[in-house]
């Protein structure tokens, strides 16, 4: 096998453990809920942004439905927790910010057939 051929097999070994640390992250991001609404964070439309970096660390841009959420620290910490358990993750960030800001045209279609707006 040539040198090229191992570091394609390489890439394609990385990629598959991203992309399913991906889907771990998205898993985890669907039981986080709201006490007050039964969508999770993810198909809320809450979530904006997951980045994973090489050293363990997940990044996630998220807003809230309004910024005076009384929710907001509830979620921030089961999301670190859940977030925390995939393999992989050492270490995780949860940014809050209110650019773009959340409405319900955010949210899945399942989310918007399950809060009545469909």
């Amino acid at each position: 096998m040539s040198k090229k051929s191992c570091t394609f097999a390489h890439f394609f070994a990385n990629m598959n453990e991203f992309l399913e640390t991906e889907e771990d992250i998205l898993r985890m991001l669907k039981t986080v809920f709201d006490p007050e609404i039964p969508v999770n964070v993810y198909d809320l439309g809450l979530i904006y942004g997951i980045e994973l970096k090489d050293d363990g660390l997940c990044e996630i841009t998220m807003t809230l439905t309004a910024p005076s959420c009384p929710a907001g620290d509830f979620l921030v910490e089961d999301i670190r927790q859940k977030v925390s358990s995939v393999k992989g993750i050492k270490d995780v960030n949860v940014n809050i910010v209110f650019e773009p800001e959340w409405n319900k045209d955010m949210m899945s279609e399942e989310a918007k057939l399950e809060l009545g707006f469909m």
